[in-house]
């Protein structure tokens, strides 16, 4: 009892730390699909649809702002704190010039492409807008590097309870699309603010004493610029294809497509949750027992499939009563989307695993290459299939690009394929483990 105790009294910071993390994101689940249902069911898929397509449009040139800096800035915290004030204002000035970058970038598309001072055209500007106020999430780099995950919840859920019931109060008055689009704007500024004031009230340095330093940017780039393209490459084959849509389908097409794409993308907090609780012990393993690390990650992928497995077939059947009960008739239309969509989960439940692999193993590049691949086979099968079948061709490149990012891309490389076979067993494991278990029996 006394050693439970003191394994408690040493861990009980991180503990507390994850609890915040793990709550935020269930309220931020919860609270989210709840406003999702309420405004969908209000605009209807043809308003809501450009709603979802700004939205997506926002955050495939949000990646802009990404830069690589998460985890190298939180590091450099850590090991050098006597630097972490121009660390800070480094990282802030490059997200800020990132994030700038991306809303220009958007507003030359909407001078291009939509027309002039359409509503199509403002809400794309206004929930663009919330881009210049990204930046400040560099004070959660703070935050993580003092394991104070508690004030990025508090910022972050606080903006977003706000925020939420904002729309509430549009949908019960009746509102116009636009007011929409300037709640997103509103819980950008929100989580701003709260960020700054949580900030100034808890560090024991003053965001006046930042500053930035060339040389440090170019270190703080140099090796954060994989990342940094991974993150462009994943956010372009999760977000194109809403975008696709509008361009050659229209915006009702886009509204149906979304209410699958989230009720498919729903569950991708699992496999996280799963994996983060168990890598640090895969890191162990690696180190002292490398064929018990091996069995471990062979019996996680093959949870995942599983788990995947179950929730894919689930979706399928249950898909349309649940878009019925939650979005109504005018989204039925949305259940054989999400019923191709939703088996891309098999793949990304294991790409979870497979993206803590990568770090233990150093294979940055490998994952680089994957996620580009996975991009450019998107764009192009979105190219093919939007124009024949509209959704459904969306939801079928989802579903194969993912696997050929996640799964058959690894055969390619011979330091991953020993993952491949792995990955393949995992897949085989609900036919190998009964025919296993009554071949047992029958001995």
């Amino acid at each position: 009892m006394i050693a439970v105790s003191k394994i408690y009294n040493r861990f009980k910071i991180y503990i507390f730390n994850t609890s915040w993390i793990m709550g935020e994101k269930f309220l931020t689940l919860g609270v989210g699909f709840f406003v999702t249902v309420l405004v969908a069911r209000y605009l209807g898929p043809e308003r809501y649809g450009i709603l979802a397509y700004a939205l997506s449009l926002t955050a495939l040139f949000a990646s802009a702002g990404h830069m690589g800096l998460g985890g190298l800035v939180v590091r450099e915290i850590v090991k050098k704190p006597d630097s972490r004030a121009e660390t800070l204002g480094t990282s802030l000035v490059l997200k800020l010039f990132g994030y700038l970058g991306g809303f220009v970038a958007i507003f030359i598309y909407a001078l291009i492409f939509e027309k002039r001072q359409s509503l199509d055209y403002w809400i794309l500007l206004v929930v663009a807008s919330s881009l210049l106020f990204r930046p400040f999430d560099v004070i959660d780099f703070w935050f993580q590097a003092n394991v104070q995950a508690k004030y990025t919840a508090i910022a972050r859920s606080a903006s977003l309870l706000i925020t939420a019931g904002f729309k509430l109060l549009l949908v019960l008055i009746s509102a116009e699309l636009l007011f929409f689009a300037v709640s997103n704007l509103l819980q950008s500024i929100l989580a701003a603010c709260f960020l700054l004031l949580l900030f100034r009230n808890s560090a024991d340095i003053s965001i006046t004493t930042w500053s930035a330093s060339l040389v440090r940017a170019r270190a703080l780039l140099s090796q954060g610029w994989v990342i940094f393209l991974g993150a462009i490459f994943a956010t372009i084959y999760l977000k194109i294809d809403q975008i696709m849509l509008k361009w050659f389908v229209g915006a009702k097409e886009v509204g149906i497509y979304s209410v699958a794409a989230t009720l498919s993308e729903t569950w991708y907090f699992v496999p996280t949750a799963i994996v983060v609780s168990l890598f640090p012990k895969l890191i162990e393993l690696k180190e002292t027992d490398h064929e018990r690390f091996r069995q471990r990650l062979q019996q996680i992928f093959e949870l995942l499939f599983v788990i995947a497995l179950s929730v894919a077939i689930f979706m399928s059947f249950m898909g349309a009563h649940l878009i019925n009960f939650f979005f109504g008739q005018q989204y039925l239309a949305s259940a054989p989307i999400l019923a191709i969509h939703i088996w891309a989960a098999l793949f990304i439940f294991m790409r979870a695993a497979f993206s803590k692999w990568i770090l233990i193993e150093d294979a940055l590049m490998f994952s680089l290459i994957t996620q580009g691949l996975g991009a450019l086979a998107n764009v192009g099968l979105n190219l093919l299939l939007i124009p024949r079948y509209g959704g459904y061709g969306a939801a079928i490149a989802t579903l194969i690009s993912y696997a050929m990012a996640s799964y058959f891309s690894l055969f390619f490389y011979k330091k991953s394929r020993p993952v491949f076979w792995m990955m393949s067993k995992a897949i085989l494991s609900p036919v190998l483990y009964p025919f296993a278990y009554l071949k047992l029996k029958l001995l």
